[in-house]
Protein backbone atom coordinates (compact mmCIF):
# COMPACT_ATOMS: atom_id res chain seq x y z
CA UNK A 1 0.00 0.00 0.00
CA UNK A 2 0.63 3.62 -0.96
CA UNK A 3 1.20 5.71 2.46
CA UNK A 4 1.23 9.58 3.33
CA UNK A 5 1.42 10.26 6.91
CA UNK A 6 0.00 7.50 8.53
CA UNK A 7 -2.88 7.45 6.13
CA UNK A 8 -2.57 4.56 3.49
CA UNK A 9 -4.64 3.07 0.41
CA UNK A 10 -3.84 1.42 -2.95
CA UNK A 11 -5.89 4.33 -5.06
CA UNK A 12 -6.96 7.44 -5.45
CA UNK A 13 -10.01 8.79 -8.07
CA UNK A 14 -8.95 11.90 -9.34
CA UNK A 15 -10.35 13.79 -12.32
CA UNK A 16 -12.54 10.52 -13.63
CA UNK A 17 -9.51 8.15 -13.11
CA UNK A 18 -8.08 5.98 -10.63
CA UNK A 19 -4.16 6.43 -10.16
CA UNK A 20 -1.87 4.64 -7.91
CA UNK A 21 -1.88 6.60 -4.29
CA UNK A 22 1.62 7.73 -4.44
CA UNK A 23 1.22 9.35 -7.91
CA UNK A 24 -1.73 11.07 -7.04
CA UNK A 25 -0.07 14.55 -6.86
CA UNK A 26 -0.97 17.92 -7.85
CA UNK A 27 1.15 20.97 -9.05
CA UNK A 28 3.00 23.57 -6.18
CA UNK A 29 0.64 26.35 -8.23
CA UNK A 30 -2.83 24.64 -7.19
CA UNK A 31 -4.80 27.42 -6.51
CA UNK A 32 -5.98 25.90 -4.13
CA UNK A 33 -3.19 24.96 -2.00
CA UNK A 34 -2.71 28.67 -1.93
CA UNK A 35 -5.83 30.58 -1.48
CA UNK A 36 -8.08 27.81 0.20
CA UNK A 37 -11.16 27.93 -2.10
CA UNK A 38 -12.38 24.55 -2.42
CA UNK A 39 -15.03 22.35 -1.15
CA UNK A 40 -15.23 19.07 0.14
CA UNK A 41 -17.43 15.75 1.85
CA UNK A 42 -16.82 13.96 4.92
CA UNK A 43 -18.49 10.22 4.47
CA UNK A 44 -18.03 7.28 6.58
CA UNK A 45 -18.56 3.56 4.87
CA UNK A 46 -19.82 0.77 7.67
CA UNK A 47 -19.29 -2.83 8.08
CA UNK A 48 -23.38 -3.91 9.02
CA UNK A 49 -24.08 -6.93 11.62
CA UNK A 50 -24.91 -9.20 8.50
CA UNK A 51 -21.19 -8.58 6.76
CA UNK A 52 -22.17 -5.61 4.44
CA UNK A 53 -20.03 -2.01 3.43
CA UNK A 54 -22.42 0.72 2.94
CA UNK A 55 -22.08 4.22 2.90
CA UNK A 56 -24.32 6.65 5.15
CA UNK A 57 -25.90 8.56 3.52
CA UNK A 58 -24.57 9.16 0.13
CA UNK A 59 -26.56 11.12 -1.52
CA UNK A 60 -26.98 13.75 0.77
CA UNK A 61 -23.04 14.49 1.10
CA UNK A 62 -23.06 14.19 -2.73
CA UNK A 63 -25.83 17.08 -2.89
CA UNK A 64 -24.08 18.91 -0.55
CA UNK A 65 -20.71 18.81 -2.32
CA UNK A 66 -22.36 20.27 -5.19
CA UNK A 67 -24.17 22.98 -3.66
CA UNK A 68 -21.12 23.84 -1.75
CA UNK A 69 -18.97 24.67 -4.97
CA UNK A 70 -21.99 26.20 -6.40
CA UNK A 71 -22.55 29.16 -3.71
CA UNK A 72 -18.58 29.29 -4.29
CA UNK A 73 -18.70 29.70 -7.97
CA UNK A 74 -17.40 26.56 -8.59
CA UNK A 75 -18.81 24.11 -11.34
CA UNK A 76 -18.03 20.46 -10.95
CA UNK A 77 -17.00 19.19 -14.06
CA UNK A 78 -19.07 16.00 -13.48
CA UNK A 79 -22.30 14.38 -12.89
CA UNK A 80 -23.44 13.81 -9.17
CA UNK A 81 -24.07 9.99 -10.39
CA UNK A 82 -20.19 9.69 -11.40
CA UNK A 83 -19.30 11.06 -7.87
CA UNK A 84 -21.01 8.64 -6.25
CA UNK A 85 -19.94 5.94 -8.48
CA UNK A 86 -16.58 7.23 -7.73
CA UNK A 87 -16.88 6.82 -4.08
CA UNK A 88 -18.29 3.40 -4.29
CA UNK A 89 -15.65 2.07 -6.59
CA UNK A 90 -13.02 3.83 -4.90
CA UNK A 91 -14.16 1.94 -1.39
CA UNK A 92 -13.67 -1.06 -3.66
CA UNK A 93 -10.58 -1.08 -5.16
CA UNK A 94 -8.69 0.04 -2.01
CA UNK A 95 -10.48 -3.38 0.05
CA UNK A 96 -11.91 -1.15 2.62
CA UNK A 97 -14.67 -2.90 3.97
CA UNK A 98 -15.10 0.26 6.89
CA UNK A 99 -13.51 3.41 6.98
CA UNK A 100 -13.54 7.32 5.83
CA UNK A 101 -14.25 9.07 2.69
CA UNK A 102 -13.37 12.19 1.15
CA UNK A 103 -14.85 13.86 -1.66
CA UNK A 104 -12.93 16.86 -2.68
CA UNK A 105 -13.27 19.58 -5.70
CA UNK A 106 -10.58 22.00 -5.86
CA UNK A 107 -9.12 24.64 -7.95
CA UNK A 108 -5.94 23.94 -10.60
CA UNK A 109 -3.19 25.42 -11.64
CA UNK A 110 -3.19 28.65 -13.91
CA UNK A 111 -3.82 31.76 -12.57
CA UNK A 112 -2.29 33.28 -9.38
CA UNK A 113 -3.82 36.10 -7.42
CA UNK A 114 -7.54 35.93 -5.64
CA UNK A 115 -8.95 35.64 -9.18
CA UNK A 116 -8.53 31.67 -10.06
CA UNK A 117 -9.97 32.96 -13.60
CA UNK A 118 -10.11 30.16 -15.80
CA UNK A 119 -8.42 27.46 -14.00
CA UNK A 120 -9.69 24.30 -14.15
CA UNK A 121 -11.90 22.44 -11.38
CA UNK A 122 -10.48 19.38 -10.10
CA UNK A 123 -12.31 16.82 -8.26
CA UNK A 124 -10.82 13.51 -6.03
CA UNK A 125 -11.83 10.73 -4.11
CA UNK A 126 -9.99 9.77 -1.21
CA UNK A 127 -10.43 6.56 1.32
CA UNK A 128 -8.85 5.53 4.61
CA UNK A 129 -9.53 3.56 7.76
CA UNK A 130 -10.17 5.77 10.38
CA UNK A 131 -10.97 5.05 13.82
CA UNK A 132 -13.12 7.21 16.00
CA UNK A 133 -12.54 10.27 15.88
CA UNK A 134 -12.83 11.60 19.59
CA UNK A 135 -11.78 8.02 20.99
CA UNK A 136 -13.47 4.53 21.96
CA UNK A 137 -13.23 5.84 25.19
CA UNK A 138 -15.11 9.02 24.30
CA UNK A 139 -18.04 7.71 22.81
CA UNK A 140 -19.36 6.60 26.15
CA UNK A 141 -17.59 8.14 28.98
CA UNK A 142 -17.81 11.29 27.37
CA UNK A 143 -15.20 13.83 26.34
CA UNK A 144 -13.67 17.47 27.93
CA UNK A 145 -14.43 20.75 25.62
CA UNK A 146 -13.55 24.60 26.18
CA UNK A 147 -15.81 27.79 24.68
CA UNK A 148 -12.82 29.11 22.58
CA UNK A 149 -11.36 31.96 22.50
CA UNK A 150 -12.23 32.25 18.42
CA UNK A 151 -15.70 32.98 17.12
CA UNK A 152 -17.00 31.52 14.24
CA UNK A 153 -17.61 32.87 11.23
CA UNK A 154 -20.33 35.72 10.78
CA UNK A 155 -23.06 34.97 8.02
CA UNK A 156 -21.65 37.96 6.08
CA UNK A 157 -17.97 36.66 6.28
CA UNK A 158 -18.51 33.86 4.62
CA UNK A 159 -21.27 31.16 3.64
CA UNK A 160 -21.92 29.26 6.08
CA UNK A 161 -23.80 26.62 3.84
CA UNK A 162 -20.91 25.33 2.14
CA UNK A 163 -18.18 23.15 3.52
CA UNK A 164 -15.36 25.30 2.11
CA UNK A 165 -11.80 24.41 2.63
CA UNK A 166 -10.36 27.51 3.84
CA UNK A 167 -13.32 28.20 6.45
CA UNK A 168 -11.53 25.43 8.73
CA UNK A 169 -8.74 27.30 9.91
CA UNK A 170 -11.03 29.15 12.16
CA UNK A 171 -11.68 25.17 13.26
CA UNK A 172 -7.89 24.49 13.29
CA UNK A 173 -7.06 27.34 15.50
CA UNK A 174 -9.77 26.64 17.75
CA UNK A 175 -8.91 23.26 18.05
CA UNK A 176 -5.22 23.47 18.43
CA UNK A 177 -6.04 25.70 21.31
CA UNK A 178 -8.35 23.36 23.03
CA UNK A 179 -5.47 20.55 22.97
CA UNK A 180 -3.13 23.03 24.30
CA UNK A 181 -5.25 23.62 26.90
CA UNK A 182 -5.86 20.11 27.85
CA UNK A 183 -9.49 19.62 26.39
CA UNK A 184 -10.30 17.05 23.67
CA UNK A 185 -12.25 19.40 21.90
CA UNK A 186 -13.59 23.51 21.66
CA UNK A 187 -17.24 24.63 21.40
CA UNK A 188 -17.27 27.75 19.32
CA UNK A 189 -19.46 30.96 19.75
CA UNK A 190 -20.96 32.89 16.98
CA UNK A 191 -20.33 37.06 16.46
CA UNK A 192 -23.35 37.77 18.91
CA UNK A 193 -22.16 35.23 22.03
CA UNK A 194 -24.59 32.40 20.95
CA UNK A 195 -23.28 28.91 20.61
CA UNK A 196 -22.31 28.11 16.84
CA UNK A 197 -20.45 24.86 16.45
CA UNK A 198 -17.73 22.48 17.89
CA UNK A 199 -14.62 22.57 15.72
CA UNK A 200 -15.87 19.95 13.32
CA UNK A 201 -19.33 19.04 14.74
CA UNK A 202 -22.93 20.26 15.72
CA UNK A 203 -23.86 20.48 19.53
CA UNK A 204 -27.05 19.33 21.10
CA UNK A 205 -27.68 19.83 25.08
CA UNK A 206 -30.36 18.13 26.86
CA UNK A 207 -32.81 20.28 29.18
CA UNK A 208 -36.00 18.76 31.32
CA UNK A 209 -35.79 15.43 28.34
CA UNK A 210 -35.80 18.21 25.84
CA UNK A 211 -33.38 18.45 22.74
CA UNK A 212 -31.82 21.94 21.85
CA UNK A 213 -29.42 22.76 18.49
CA UNK A 214 -28.58 26.40 17.71
CA UNK A 215 -30.54 26.93 14.10
CA UNK A 216 -29.62 26.51 10.74
CA UNK A 217 -28.70 30.10 9.55
CA UNK A 218 -25.56 30.15 11.71
CA UNK A 219 -24.22 26.81 11.42
CA UNK A 220 -23.30 23.84 8.79
CA UNK A 221 -26.66 21.89 8.29
CA UNK A 222 -25.09 18.75 9.88
CA UNK A 223 -26.18 15.29 8.21
CA UNK A 224 -25.99 13.33 11.47
CA UNK A 225 -27.40 16.43 12.81
CA UNK A 226 -30.46 16.32 10.89
CA UNK A 227 -30.12 12.53 11.07
CA UNK A 228 -30.31 12.52 14.65
CA UNK A 229 -33.23 15.00 14.77
CA UNK A 230 -35.46 12.57 12.87
CA UNK A 231 -34.68 9.57 15.32
CA UNK A 232 -34.99 11.94 18.12
CA UNK A 233 -38.46 13.06 16.84
CA UNK A 234 -39.46 9.18 16.31
CA UNK A 235 -39.11 8.38 19.78
CA UNK A 236 -41.00 11.12 20.88
CA UNK A 237 -38.67 13.66 22.27
CA UNK A 238 -38.91 16.91 21.53
CA UNK A 239 -36.73 18.79 19.63
CA UNK A 240 -36.08 22.82 19.46
CA UNK A 241 -33.71 24.07 17.08
CA UNK A 242 -32.99 28.07 18.70
CA UNK A 243 -30.19 29.87 19.75
CA UNK A 244 -28.80 29.32 22.94
CA UNK A 245 -25.60 31.08 25.48
CA UNK A 246 -22.54 29.69 26.84
CA UNK A 247 -24.07 28.93 30.46
CA UNK A 248 -26.92 26.91 29.09
CA UNK A 249 -24.20 24.66 28.23
CA UNK A 250 -23.05 24.69 32.03
CA UNK A 251 -26.79 23.85 32.80
CA UNK A 252 -27.67 21.39 30.48
CA UNK A 253 -28.86 17.96 31.61
CA UNK A 254 -26.58 16.34 29.05
CA UNK A 255 -24.74 17.52 26.10
CA UNK A 256 -23.66 15.47 23.48
CA UNK A 257 -21.55 16.77 19.63
CA UNK A 258 -22.95 15.02 15.86
CA UNK A 259 -21.15 14.65 12.84
CA UNK A 260 -19.29 12.42 10.27
CA UNK A 261 -15.93 11.81 12.27
CA UNK A 262 -17.41 12.45 15.43
CA UNK A 263 -20.85 10.18 15.27
CA UNK A 264 -22.68 10.83 18.38
CA UNK A 265 -19.86 11.55 21.35
CA UNK A 266 -21.03 12.89 24.89
CA UNK A 267 -19.61 15.76 26.48
CA UNK A 268 -18.80 15.25 30.07
CA UNK A 269 -17.84 18.77 30.80
CA UNK A 270 -17.29 22.46 29.71
CA UNK A 271 -14.67 25.00 30.60
CA UNK A 272 -14.71 22.78 33.99
CA UNK A 273 -18.27 22.39 34.78
CA UNK A 274 -19.66 19.02 35.01
CA UNK A 275 -22.28 19.02 32.48
CA UNK A 276 -25.19 17.04 34.34
CA UNK A 277 -23.71 13.69 36.32
CA UNK A 278 -21.04 14.18 34.66
CA UNK A 279 -21.50 11.07 32.67
CA UNK A 280 -23.46 10.19 29.34
CA UNK A 281 -27.22 10.88 29.54
CA UNK A 282 -30.13 8.59 29.11
CA UNK A 283 -30.89 10.71 25.90
CA UNK A 284 -27.43 10.97 24.45
CA UNK A 285 -27.33 7.07 24.83
CA UNK A 286 -30.41 6.51 23.37
CA UNK A 287 -29.75 8.35 20.35
CA UNK A 288 -26.00 7.17 19.91
CA UNK A 289 -27.29 3.54 20.08
CA UNK A 290 -30.02 4.55 17.30
CA UNK A 291 -27.53 6.13 15.24
CA UNK A 292 -25.69 2.95 15.34
CA UNK A 293 -28.19 0.49 14.72
CA UNK A 294 -29.07 2.73 11.65
CA UNK A 295 -25.47 2.29 10.28
CA UNK A 296 -25.31 -1.88 11.33
CA UNK A 297 -28.24 -2.27 9.91
CA UNK A 298 -30.05 -3.27 12.53
CA UNK A 299 -32.82 -0.59 12.27
CA UNK A 300 -34.36 -1.67 8.91
CA UNK A 301 -36.76 1.70 8.96
CA UNK A 302 -33.84 4.10 7.60
CA UNK A 303 -32.24 1.58 5.49
CA UNK A 304 -32.74 4.10 2.72
CA UNK A 305 -29.83 6.27 4.36
CA UNK A 306 -27.51 3.13 3.52
CA UNK A 307 -25.85 2.81 -0.01
CA UNK A 308 -24.40 -1.26 -0.34
CA UNK A 309 -20.79 -0.59 -1.88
Amino acid sequence: MGSTGGISGEVVWLDGDFVPWDAANVPILTHTLHYGLGVFEGLRCYRTDDERSVVFRLTEHVDRLYDSAHINLMEIPFDRADVEAAILETLRRNGLREGYIRPLAFIGDGEMGLNPGDNAIRVAVIVWPWGRYLGEEGLERGIRAKVSTFSRHSVNSKLTKGKTCGDYVNSILAKREALLDGYDEAILLDTHGFVSEASGENVFLVRDSELYTPPLPTVLGGITRASVIELARDRGIVVRECAFARDELYLADELFLTGTAAEVTPVREVDHRRIGTGTRGSITKTLQTAFFDVVTGRDRKHERWLTSV
